[in-house]
């Protein structure tokens, strides 16, 4: 078994394929003390480096294929950088040591639904390919009336700037009015595509949910932001899809095995919206991150006064007696507190020598893991 050198590279996380060749190609790469060539192939047992040192590699063929699913919330991008700062789908992942994970398909910021995520580039080329014809399938809710003839316009095929497209299936879930819901099919997968197939006919989506890629389907306990990992059961039907052959050791071990049941017997809670509906809230509410300060001097604009302009405490005696004043703004008469060692604390010749002591490093707020 062999792989290329810029591949392993790349999987290793040091950069991408095109930037792995322009390093092997100024000379900084060897395999087994020689300066490497791009295009060579490197087996298990060599020895790689790069700038003089040591890279740790394992051939594709004998890493644990991964799958993970993730239900994106609208406001995330599917980029692993964004130069205007937005949240991605890439942050809310799981770290993988020495490898890193390839997203299948994209959804818009404005999308929501299933995402595939996976360890074995080879297969996720395969699920995007459009010759292999990979179904995706979609909850839409539109904006306008969808007639018999409509209907018929984008299972036929309609003309977008890019090429024929059309709904490979059609139907009706559910709802009233503007709030109508359908289920669509399509195989190629093209940016925006459903959105532009609806546009082409005079209709708005207001709403895209994936809900089906390939034979994976979401899972009705996942919630929104959270991410599940494919067992090996499901893997392999999707390996078997695009004609890939199964790995060895492909599937949920241990601590990923005993999470996974645990989510489907008490499904994690939804994260908060995404960010678009942040931004939102944020313009309609207070600023979340106001200071300590601010907050205190607002929870104590909205006190009630006396005729002085005193603030008093919100704390009563339950004895009759009105509120006590905090201090009093108009004379100097605050209270200090004496020093400790006046008062009695941290004085070793006052304790009890023959009293129960507490074991080093007890604390009530302690939880066993």
């Amino acid at each position: 078994m062999s792989e290329k050198l810029q591949k392993v590279l790349a999987r290793v996380g040091l950069g991408s394929r095109r930037y792995m060749e322009e390093v092997i190609a100024a000379g900084r790469v060897s395999v087994n003390g020689e300066v490497a060539q791009v295009g060579e192939r490197i087996e298990p047992g060599d020895e790689l480096r790069i700038d003089g040192r040591k890279v740790q590699f394992q051939i594709e063929d004998e890493i644990r294929r991964r799958v993970l699913i993730y239900y994106k919330p609208e406001g995330e991008i599917c980029s692993r950088n964004d130069p205007e700062n937005r949240p991605t789908v890439f942050e809310q992942l799981p770290q993988i040591p020495g490898d890193r994970w390839v997203m299948v398909g994209r959804l818009d910021i404005n999308s929501t639904g299933l995402l595939l995520f996976t360890n074995d580039g080879e297969m996720a080329n395969r699920l995007m390919h459009p010759s292999n014809e990979i179904e995706r399938e979609y909850a839409v809710r539109v904006m306008g009336e969808v007639t018999p003839a409509i209907i018929k316009n984008m299972t036929t095929g309609v003309t977008l700037d890019d090429g024929p497209a059309k709904f490979e299936s059609f139907s009706e879930i559910g709802g009233e009015g503007i709030n109508r819901w359908f289920q669509v099919v399509v195989k190629e997968g093209r940016n925006r595509e459903v959105r532009r197939i609806f546009e082409s006919q005079g209709l708005k989506v207001s709403r895209l949910l994936r809900t089906r890629y390939g034979t994976v389907i979401l899972p009705r306990e996942l919630r929104t932001g959270r991410w599940m990992e494919l067992d090996k059961n499901d893997i392999d039907n999707l390996t078997k899809l695009v004609e890939l052959k199964p790995r060895q050791g492909t599937g949920l071990y241990g601590m990923a095995k005993r999470r996974n049941e645990r989510m489907q017997e008490k499904p994690m809670a939804a994260r908060r919206g995404g960010f678009l509906r942040q931004q939102r809230r944020d313009n309609e509410e207070q600023p979340v991150n106001m200071g300590r300060s601010e907050r205190r001097d607002d929870s104590r604009s909205s006190r009630p006064e006396n005729q002085n302009g005193s603030h008093f405490a919100r704390r009563d005696n339950r004895d009759g007696n009105n509120f006590q004043r905090r201090d009093n703004r108009e004379g100097n008469s605050f209270q200090r507190r004496e020093p400790r060692n006046e008062q009695g604390f941290n004085r070793r010749e006052e304790r009890d020598e023959n009293a129960p002591r507490k074991p080093y490093g007890f604390n009530k707020g302690f939880k066993k893991f």
